[in-house]
């Protein structure tokens, strides 16, 4: 009797192919070039509101009176931030707020919150970056960006409350936006001009709200982050001369990097 051969054993584990990555989500160069077609909006933004307190908004070059606006975008309001007529230069530094957007850009796709997240973060950054260029400018934070900031962030995280992470973070991230806010507006009544401005209140109530979203100790933590960083800058210009104790320096721009750092703790 002839004895057949055994048959090879099967192997221990199927080995698949490797599948490759979707081709839907956007690459992190579409993110950027994304972001940054939107940003001779945020220097729109910037030249308009970048003006002494009394003032409505900038019309114009303040060299040669051209006309700044949405139907005269360029060159006024493109990376080299100059204007048209006489290359006076309008708004913002040239460049700067383009790596503000994509250095925004990179820290989001480092720290890849949840898509939801993303987009409150996003809509608040859209009015955060001009802001901080306006602080820095001319000391003020115009309602008309605070204002809708604040909106905005509360009816998106309203949303993402009602499509499944409930009311108990939407209704904490809107105790801490208006906790935060009273606590400017408190320094503002009670120390007059020594305090805190109106303008980072109304500032605070969005910034306060991101933060109060993942619990009640990440506004504190925020807003520790932001008063370190204005006391080191603050002392630095002390030190060098470039400030006295008198001197009054804003401060949405260190309640802007503040809740950034924060949040990129929590993401």
């Amino acid at each position: 009797m002839t004895r057949q051969p055994a048959s090879p054993a099967p192997p221990d584990r199927t080995v698949t192919p490797d599948v490759p990555p979707s081709g839907n989500a956007p690459r992190p160069w579409q993110l950027a070039a994304a972001a940054l077609s939107i940003t001779p909006l945020l220097r729109y933004a910037v030249a308009r509101h970048a003006v002494p307190p009394g003032t409505d908004r900038r019309a114009g070059c303040d060299a040669c009176g051209a006309p700044i606006s949405l139907h005269r975008p360029w060159p006024a309001l493109g990376p080299t931030a100059r204007c048209g007529g006489c290359g006076a230069r309008v708004g913002a530094p040239p460049a700067i707020v383009e790596l503000t957007v994509l250095a925004a850009v990179a820290a989001l796709l480092l720290a890849r919150p949840p898509a939801v997240e993303v987009v409150v973060a996003a809509w608040w950054l859209a009015f955060a970056v001009p802001l901080l260029f306006i602080d820095l400018a001319v000391h003020r934070l115009p309602d008309r960006l605070t204002v809708p900031a604040a909106a905005g962030v509360w009816l998106l995280l309203g949303l993402a409350a009602l499509t499944g992470a409930g009311a108990a973070p939407w209704l904490r991230a809107i105790g801490a936006g208006l906790g935060m806010a009273l606590f400017f507006a408190a320094t503002t009544l009670l120390l007059g001009t020594r305090g805190f401005g109106i303008g980072d209140a109304k500032l605070a109530l969005s910034a306060g709200a991101l933060l109060g979203w993942y619990g009640w100790s990440l506004p504190v933590l925020g807003l520790l982050l932001a008063l370190t960083l204005s006391g080191l800058v603050a002392l630095a210009l002390l030190i060098s001369g470039r400030a006295s104790w008198s001197s009054h320096l804003p401060f949405g721009p260190y309640l802007v990097l503040g809740t950034l750092g924060a949040l990129l703790l929590v993401w």
